[in-house]
């Protein structure tokens, strides 16, 4: 079960989505992961809890480079692993060591879940990160407590998002704002705008969900304060992600209301993005704003009536679809899918020929297999109306077609 080799030096290897992803090149952390022997005498049988202590070290870094990696058999070992851990640590024994060690089993299912379109990966994160926050109290491990908090709102946020309900998003708000108690910018600014950026994208999904716009004005304003802290030059990645999220939360705004500033202030959002981010470089970061450009570029086409700002936005989703692919983020790959078949729609709504509406509902059925599987009943029920809508259509046009 134990590598036969270890780093000692990775106690504050960043592991969470709780921490920060801005590194890129992997490398530097397998040369470390591999750079060290463990000492014959941390073993199981005399020293239990030094060897776990070693294994955990260890782990924290594996589990940040498998989230960082297409396949899954580092994090599906990690899971093991930290449930052999937790077989020494046991509460009892040491309360904090198990406490802790259930926290990045948290994280470690988590990161394995953004790889699978399943929620029993999700539900079990936010089981390990619950029972880690029995012990793991605002009073006796404030930021351990804080960080524990962030991560079960991210956990809650992924089911939310999933789910055809609310509840789960509501859930993961608080657990943002309980973070923040303790997550202070003054305190720790980088933790501080990583939960800030996570509160305004969960409350981004509350806004779409609803209506009005007052969770929508929220969840910018979170992310605004976000990037106060995170700029491209300190941490690119998490800010690309705050940029995206900020740019659709302010596309949303649009669609509610008049006019189009909301809407030419989100396009400029992800073009913003798409001037740092590579697909060379940041290719998952790079995919995300060009179907968010997309998305955006679809509804100012709408808006306005012109269909040259709906063709660059096909452009834009199959451009994000040479990287999110069903193999490796089907969710990714079936919202792109479902936003490609809405442009296609539009499009073919205004020509006299069925190809593109054909080609929308070919993109709406690939959604619809990737959503009823993941049992995103919320996903399921919007694609399946679009569809309805465009096969009607569809089948109009088809019969006028066999009238004259």
């Amino acid at each position: 079960m134990l590598p036969n080799r270890v780093q000692k030096n990775l106690g504050n290897t960043p592991t969470s989505l709780g921490k920060h992803k801005d590194d890129t090149d992997l490398d530097p952390l397998k040369e470390a992961i591999a750079d060290r022997e463990i000492p014959q005498e941390y073993t199981h049988n005399r020293m239990p809890l030094a060897a776990m202590a070693n294994q955990n070290n260890l782990d924290n870094a594996l589990t940040n480079l498998g989230g960082r990696e297409s396949g899954t058999v580092r994090l599906q070992g990690l899971v093991i692993a930290y449930r052999e851990t937790l077989k020494e640590y046991t509460r009892e024994r040491a309360p904090l060591d198990w406490a802790r060690t259930q926290g990045r089993l948290g994280n470690a299912l988590l990161r394995l879940a953004q790889h699978e379109s399943r929620n029993d990966r999700l539900e079990e994160a936010v089981f390990a990160f619950r029972e880690a926050l029995t012990v793991l109290t605002r009073e006796h491990a404030p930021l351990d407590w804080a960080t524990t908090q962030n991560n079960l709102g991210v956990a809650l946020g992924y089911l939310g998002e999933r789910e055809n309900s609310t509840d789960r998003l509501k859930e993961a708000v608080i657990a943002f704002r309980e973070a923040l108690r303790e997550r202070t910018r003054e305190r720790v600014p980088r933790d501080w705008a990583m939960t800030q950026s996570n509160l305004g994208g969960t409350l981004m999904q509350l806004g779409k969900r609803g209506r009005g716009t007052a969770r929508l004005n929220q969840a910018v304003a979170a992310l605004r304060k976000s990037l106060k802290e995170q700029t491209p030059e300190r941490v690119l990645l998490d800010w690309a992600h705050t940029q995206n999220n900020l740019g659709t939360a302010l596309a949303e705004l649009g669609k509610r209301e008049r006019g189009t500033v909301r809407l030419n202030q989100a396009v400029a959002a992800f073009r913003e993005v798409l001037t740092v981010l590579t697909r060379e470089h940041a290719p998952l970061g790079w995919a995300t704003a060009q179907r968010n450009l997309g998305a955006a570029l679809t509804t100012l086409g709408e808006r306005d009536g012109s269909t040259a700002r709906v063709e660059e936005a096909l452009a834009a989703f199959r451009e994000a679809l040479t990287v999110l692919t069903r193999e490796h983020a089907p969710l990714d790959w079936a919202m792109t899918q479902g936003s490609l078949g809405v442009a296609l729609a539009y499009l073919g709504e205004r020509e006299n020929s069925t190809d593109r509406l054909k080609e929308a509902l070919t993109a709406y059925d690939a959604a619809l297999e990737v959503f009823v599987v993941a049992k995103a009943d919320y996903m399921v029920t919007l694609t399946q109306r679009k569809q309805a809508e465009i096969l009607a259509l569809f089948e109009r046009r088809q019969e006028m077609r066999t009238f004259h």
